[in-house]
C-alpha cells in the first residue's frame, strides 16, 4: 500500500474514532450552535451599552452600528470556536494516557503526526460546521458582509482551517506528553480570546498584549477573516497576514513533529510519557 493511501486510511480512522467518542446523542449537534450563540449574545449585550454610552465609537466605528458590532463579534465567535474546539480536543486526547490507547498507537505503524492532525481535524469539522453556516447566514442578514469577490470566502475558510489544524496538531502533541493538561486547558480558554482580539479590536489592547497575541494563530486568522468578510479586502491586501499565518502554521507543524519524536524517544528509553 502506498504511503499516501495509508496516511488517508489512518486519518479517516482517527477522525471517525474522534466522532464516535464525542457524539452520543443528536442533542450534541444542537449544543454546537446554542453554546456559541449564547456566548455571542452575552458579549454583544455586554459591550453594546458601553460602546454607545462612551467615546468608543470615535475610535471604533463598528461600535456605533449595532449590525456592524454584531458582525464583528460573530466573526470573533466563529474563529474562536475553530481554535478552542481544538483546545478541547487536545484536552480529551490527553485522557488517553490513562486508558492504554496511546501505547497501542505508538505500537502501530500509523504516522504519529498524521494521528495528531486527524484527531484535531475530526474535532474541528464536527464542532465548527454548524456555526460556520449560521455565521454566513447571519452576516448576510445583517447586511454587514462586504466581500471583494465570492472566492474570498474560500480564502477565509483556508485562513481558518489550515492554522487551526496546525494548532490542533501542536496541542495534541504537547498534551499527549504533559501531565499538566488541566492547567494548559485553563490558560488557553479565556486568555485565548482576550489576547487574540476576539471581542475587542486589537488596537484597544495594550501593546504587550498585542505582542503576546501575535504568537497565537487565532489572531492572524481573525485579521484575515474580518478583513475579507467585513472590510472587502483582497488577497493582495491580506498578503502579509496570510503569509504570516502560513509561516506560523508550518512552524506549529514542525514543532509538533519535534515534540512527538522527542517524546516517543524518551518513552522508549524511560517508559514514561513525558518530555522531561
Amino acid at each position: 500500500m502506498s504511503r499516501p493511501s495509508h496516511a488517508l486510511r489512518v486519518f479517516a480512522a482517527e477522525a471517525l474514532k474522534q466522532h464516535r467518542r464525542l457524539f452520543g446523542q443528536p442533542l450534541v449537534v444542537f449544543s454546537m450552535l446554542v453554546w456559541p450563540v449564547l456566548q455571542l449574545a452575552t458579549t454583544y449585550y455586554t459591550l453594546r451599552p458601553v460602546a454607545t454610552a462612551s467615546p468608543a465609537a470615535d475610535n471604533w466605528p463598528a461600535a456605533a452600528d449595532p449590525d456592524r458590532l454584531l458582525a464583528f463579534l460573530a466573526t470573533g465567535t466563529l474563529a474562536y470556536a475553530f481554535f478552542f474546539s481544538l483546545v478541547q480536543s487536545a484536552w480529551h486526547f490527553s485522557f488517553e494516557r490513562s486508558t492504554g490507547t496511546l501505547e497501542l498507537l505508538f505500537l502501530s505503524p500509523a504516522g504519529r503526526l498524521t494521528l495528531m492532525i486527524a484527531n484535531g481535524t475530526g474535532a474541528l469539522l464536527q464542532n465548527a460546521w454548524l456555526l460556520t453556516c449560521f455565521t454566513i447566514v447571519a452576516l448576510t442578514g445583517f447586511g454587514a458582509l462586504s466581500v471583494a469577490a465570492w472566492w474570498m470566502c474560500g480564502v477565509v475558510l483556508l485562513a481558518l482551517l489550515i492554522p487551526a489544524v496546525a494548532w490542533g496538531a501542536f496541542l495534541n502533541s504537547l498534551l499527549v506528553f504533559s501531565r499538566d493538561s488541566a492547567f494548559l486547558y485553563t490558560i488557553l480558554d479565556e486568555p485565548l480570546w482576550f489576547v487574540s482580539g476576539v471581542r475587542l479590536p486589537n488596537f484597544a489592547l495594550p501593546a504587550a498584549i498585542q505582542i503576546v497575541g501575535a504568537v497565537f494563530p487565532l489572531t492572524g486568522s481573525l485579521l484575515a477573516v474580518r478583513g475579507a468578510l467585513l472590510e472587502g479586502r483582497t488577497v493582495a491586501e491580506l498578503g502579509p497576514t496570510l503569509a504570516a499565518l502560513g509561516a506560523l502554521s508550518a512552524l506549529l507543524l514542525a514543532a509538533a513533529a519535534v515534540i512527538l519524536k522527542a517524546g516517543e524517544a524518551r518513552a522508549q528509553r524511560t517508559g514514561k510519557l513525558s518530555l522531561a
